[in-house]
């Protein structure tokens, strides 16, 4: 059975809105910009929807070498040169990795400190940091980025597709904020995939995701509803966590493209 990769997504700040690409090149701890800066609270701790589901509520988009924001209802912009001095270096936590990283800037701070109401800093992954992927996991001691704990995150069409038969009212992609999906083959395939390559470079399935509240997070409104973990928990749980999609390793480097088709599928 065929599967063509559908859509690609980065993340450039931590739980803010996505990007959707045609295209994207795959570093050494994920794909390019794909959270590089996150927002810390006063004690220099990462931030997200978990906890601030007003997060959702602002959009992100790349123009030339600046990242820009415009918050989804009062429609208030911002915009950073991503290639501008920091000023301030320091060591922030997330979850439990201290990971070196700069302070972009005042203003930056400021602006989202308004917009969400809440005391906090921008800070962005110097190519210098190594945070490494879970040793009980990886194999080459590989590295990752702001994200929770892995490079990627793929969810098969056919995944979403079967939870929405199950739910009154149907749920986007958006709500699980994966990098890669699939289109084609069976609903869970990619918690059978053993590795996939894609224009080249070799993807392997190492964990399934556990879920958690943001996934009940419109990401329009940041309203919360009991959807989709009341659902995936009657069929979907592992040890008392709710799975859904796959936390991948890679071996490569490249751009990857939308409409390719995973080839040397190897299944577990």
């Amino acid at each position: 059975m065929k599967h063509t990769l559908s859509e690609i997504n980065i993340y450039p700040v931590k739980s803010l809105a996505g990007i959707s690409l045609n295209e994207a090149e795959v570093t050494d701890r994920g794909l390019e910009y794909d959270r590089r800066w996150m927002l810390v609270d006063e004690n220099n701790s990462y931030i997200t929807q978990r906890t601030v589901p007003g997060m959702a509520l602002i959009k992100v988009a790349f123009n030339s070498h600046n990242l820009e924001f415009v918050h989804k209802k009062n429609g208030e912009r911002f915009s950073i040169n991503v290639n501008d001095e920091p000023y301030e270096k320091s060591e922030i936590i997330v979850w439990s990795d201290t990971v070196d990283a700069d302070f972009v800037s005042p203003r930056a701070d400021e602006w989202f400190g308004e917009m969400l109401k809440i005391k906090c800093r921008l800070v962005h992954m110097p190519d210098s940091a190594r945070r490494l992927v879970d040793k009980k996991y990886a194999s080459k001691n590989e590295i990752v980025s702001f994200a929770d704990g892995y490079p990627f995150l793929v969810i098969g069409q056919a995944s979403l597709d079967d939870l929405n038969n199950r739910l009154s009212e149907k749920l986007p992609m958006n709500r699980f904020r994966p990098n890669f999906v699939f289109s084609g083959g069976e609903p869970f395939d990619e918690d059978r995939m053993k590795s996939f390559k894609l224009c080249g470079i070799t993807f392997y399935p190492v964990k399934p995701c556990s879920r958690c509240i943001v996934t009940t997070t419109n990401q329009d409104t940041a309203e919360r509803g009991k959807e989709p973990l009341h659902t995936l928990s009657a069929y979907r749980k592992i040890e008392h966590k709710i799975m859904f999609g796959q936390n991948l390793l890679h071996e490569g480097k490249g751009i990857v493209k939308a409409g390719e088709e995973l080839k040397d599928v190897e299944w577990k």
